[in-house]
């Protein structure tokens, strides 16, 4: 993944359909004015992939955005995501036709299951994830989704959905400087189901870190581009998220300068620090 020279080169998912190689974040993006300026901010730099999810609350202003941009829509790839109180058959139907009529789109290129049913809050927390994927597959089977995937899923809440008959095409998870999710990664890659990593800068708390920074200056490059550049280099695709313009801005800058092997291992080798906490088995909500 290191040979990309642009925002629009794209990667290839299992099902065939492409998926351009960074996308943009709008995960804790207030709704309204800060949202749309940030969508065309990012559209006007040359992203072509925007992600976001119901339960984000902005999906009004990215639709407003989308079509404010006068962008082409098929050269976009819009991602959205089932909320965890929409899982099921019926439910996961009416959220999706609720995301894309706020999106004012009509389809969507990807379509995720934004955290897994799990043991800790169902008993039947397989059967649930099932019955969301049932709903999901039929729409993507009637051309509303080009590709359908999960978000922050471990091997153990994948494993049912792999023996369906459409196999998930993305992992959506938490991958940042010091949490790689080894087993989930290296479960993805053995199965032709991309990673994409959210968080990639650890919501901000990368950008501060003095071993990443002093690496950073080396490639003439801020810790946040380092960090973008990172995860292309282990064969994920990140999310950066900002709604500063120059940030914006910034975080495309990443396609000129290669992370050195050596460079690559101290990074790998990097403890925990600045994670999010939250663990699929564990989450309450």
């Amino acid at each position: 993944m290191s040979n990309f020279s642009s925002l629009s080169d794209t990667l290839t998912l299992n099902n065939g359909y492409k998926i351009p190689c960074v996308g943009f974040g709008t995960w804790q993006t207030p709704d309204g004015e800060v949202a749309i300026q940030s969508v065309k901010d990012a559209i006007s730099f040359g992203y072509k992939h925007i992600d976001t999810a119901a339960i984000y609350g902005n999906e009004i202003s990215i639709g407003k955005a989308i079509k404010e941009s006068n962008a082409n829509r098929n050269e976009l790839f819009i991602t959205s995501k089932v909320w965890n109180k929409e899982r099921g058959y019926q439910t996961t139907l009416k959220a999706f036709e609720k995301s894309l009529n706020d999106l004012q789109l009509d389809y969507l290129d990807l379509y995720l299951i934004h955290w897994p049913a799990a043991q800790n809050q169902f008993k039947d927390w397989d059967n649930i994830n099932l019955e969301t994927w049932r709903a999901m597959t039929e729409l993507y089977k009637a051309g509303k989704i080009k590709a359908i995937g999960v978000s922050n899923f471990m091997p153990h809440h994948l494993k049912s959905l792999m023996e369906t008959e459409i196999k998930p095409m993305v992992n959506q998870i938490e991958f940042h400087v010091g949490f790689m999710q080894e087993e989930t990664f290296k479960y993805c890659k053995d199965n032709n189901i991309l990673v994409e990593a959210w968080s990639p800068l650890g919501t901000g708390k990368m950008l501060n870190n003095s071993t990443l920074k002093e690496i950073a200056s080396k490639y003439n490059k801020s810790a946040a581009q380092l960090c973008i550049r990172w995860c292309l280099q282990n064969n994920t695709l990140p999310l950066p998220k900002s709604v500063t313009s120059a940030r914006i801005k910034e975080n495309t800058e990443v396609f000129d300068f290669v992370i050195s092997d050596e460079d690559m291992k101290t990074i790998n080798a990097m403890e925990y620090f600045g994670g999010s906490g939250l663990n699929p088995d564990k989450i309450d909500f």
